[in-house]
């Protein structure tokens, strides 16, 4: 699918650039059921860590979790060096990015000290304008803070576009006043519904 052109883009990171190897979900999701007392299956890891099913926290609520405790210690047993280490990029990410000559950032839900990992490991740290990693005092996605933010941090003006896996990214970028653009990698029927946007991609163009 042929895209417009676009002064700048911004992009998710997680399941939109990049994406983690399962070995690496597993064992996380073994080591926080531990945790919690919990045996999440291989279904309910997939689902939680590529956000299929709706919005995580709804289905956290779901199994029966308090969604800021479930998040404290899934962060408290991530490991930094080996998820760097399990991250690949997806091969028609790496052609789109470097097929651009238009300003690119990130604006991305994954935290600071897991990002810079990755960013470093796939030699993407001095790829972007800008990386803005969401927080509680920034605001997640579709808050349109963290976009601004972004905005500001790389200068630009005109249109511009954000693509992501998921909802909160194209209600990120229309609230920020952007095109938001669905990039489905797993299928609506595994994602459990459609997003909606101003395109809808399952790969990023050639």
């Amino acid at each position: 699918m042929e895209l417009p052109q676009y002064d700048f883009w911004l992009c998710d990171l997680d399941g939109t650039l990049v994406d983690v190897e399962w070995t690496y979900v597993r064992r996380v999701f073994d080591r926080v059921g531990e945790r919690l007392g919990y045996a999440f299956d291989d279904r309910e890891a997939h689902t939680l860590w590529h956000g299929l099913g709706g919005f995580r926290d709804q289905r956290l609520r779901t199994l029966g979790f308090d969604p800021e405790h479930f998040w404290e210690t899934f962060h408290a047993v991530e490991d930094p060096a080996a998820r760097a280490a399990a991250t690949f990029i997806y091969d028609d990410a790496a052609a789109f990015l470097a097929s651009l000559d238009v300003p690119v950032g990130v604006v991305t839900h994954c935290q600071r000290y897991l990002t810079e990992p990755v960013l470093s490991e796939l030699d993407l740290r001095g790829r972007f304008g800008t990386v803005v990693c969401c927080t509680g005092q920034i605001g997640w996605k579709p808050d349109p803070e963290p976009v601004r933010l972004a905005m500001n941090e790389m200068g630009v003006t005109g249109k511009g576009a954000l693509v992501g896996d998921g909802p909160q990214d194209v209600g990120a970028a229309w609230n920020a006043g952007l095109d938001g653009i669905h990039l489905e990698r797993h299928g609506h029927e595994r994602r459990g519904r459609c997003v909606r946007g101003d395109h809808r991609i399952t790969r990023f163009p050639a």
